[in-house]
């Protein structure tokens, strides 16, 4: 007979073996996380020491950026009047025009480089006029001056010689638009399509939103991010902060403070999303230095900080759409 030390180790064993057997299985791995799309944009693309600086910085963190181009800066005081906006004569702009031919030559240039580089050329019409009250046809008109001016500013000014597929990019690269102010309507998205452009990225939102497609143009909207000691809300574009900050008008003086707190509501922003449900979040500028520069050293400490990290895209809004019509998935990391 087996002895009773021999039997006991068995049925320890045999229990233990059962115990195995019957333990929950291991957890599935946890569902891997989308990248933290970022989503970072520039108004009238004028000066050209910004298209330097801004393609500068993508060139540090990897980043892509969308440019709204205003095609009034593809005119020079000698050929204004190849601009007529919708109930006003021919050569009127609020914002001006280019201040010279050899201006004209180096913002082509400098788009030139940009669309090379893979940065977004997308429309921001021509003249800044608030078209809340257009039509669907003088929205068109905007359009096709738009178009007309970019693919013939090399003829227009005279600038040679003329980069070959010039004309085919300014035919096809712009399916993008930003309305002047903001200033969305009934008509104007009646107009996006009619004119080929896929994306429109002139709304506001209380926070990061999730683009809806509609009507075949997918809206994009500029959050209202908490800013400032009581964290109240601002459109999370830079001169909604000048506004905020100090009225519309220059205080050089408070530059740093100004940017900080721009840095601050700009990372808590990204923080949120980034350890939450990863909305794309939008952030807008222009060119002009406002506040002596304060929301560009804050952008640009913002964009080495997150453009860089792993689990990051730093892209433009064309560059998001052709994503989605493709039916890819946001890229994912993990798993």
């Amino acid at each position: 007979m087996p002895s009773l030390s021999r039997v006991a180790a068995f049925a320890l064993a045999s229990l233990a073996s059962a115990g195995a057997a019957l333990a929950d299985p291991p957890a599935p791995p946890m569902p891997a996380k989308p990248k933290q799309v970022v989503i970072i944009s520039f108004d009238s693309a004028r000066d050209i020491s910004q298209w330097k600086r801004s393609r500068a910085l993508a060139q540090r963190t990897g980043a892509h950026f969308t440019y709204f181009l205003s095609c009034v800066f593809l005119l020079s005081p000698e050929t204004r009047k190849e601009y007529t906006a919708p109930g006003k004569t021919a050569g009127k702009s609020n914002i001006g025009f280019a201040a010279s031919k050899q201006e004209v030559a180096e913002r082509l240039e400098q788009i030139g480089l940009a669309a090379h580089e893979g940065h977004d050329i997308a429309g921001h019409a021509c003249g800044h006029f608030d078209g809340k009250d257009w039509s669907k046809a003088d929205w068109l008109k905007e359009f096709a001056s738009f178009e007309h001016i970019l693919e013939n500013a090399y003829a227009i000014n005279g600038i040679a010689p003329e980069p070959a597929g010039w004309r085919d990019f300014a035919r096809h690269a712009v399916v993008g638009f930003r309305a002047p102010y903001l200033s969305a309507s009934k008509a104007l998205y009646e107009a996006l399509p009619a004119a080929g452009y896929q994306f429109d990225a002139s709304g506001v939102s209380q926070g990061p939103a999730q683009p809806p497609t509609v009507g075949g143009i997918t809206r994009f909207s500029l959050p209202q991010i908490p800013e400032g000691p009581n964290s109240r809300p601002v459109i999370a574009m830079d001169y909604n902060l000048y506004v905020r900050h100090s009225g519309g008008f220059e205080r050089p003086s408070k530059a740093d403070e100004f940017a900080g707190r721009t840095y601050q509501a700009f990372r808590a922003a990204f923080d949120a999303q980034y350890q939450g449900k990863r909305i794309p979040l939008e952030l807008g500028f222009h060119f002009t230095l406002m506040n002596d520069g304060a929301y560009w050293k804050a952008l640009e400490r913002f964009a080495g900080e997150v453009c860089v990290k792993s689990d990051v895209e730093c892209i433009s809004f064309r560059d998001y759409v052709s994503r989605q019509a493709a039916g890819q998935k946001q890229a994912s990391v993990g798993g």
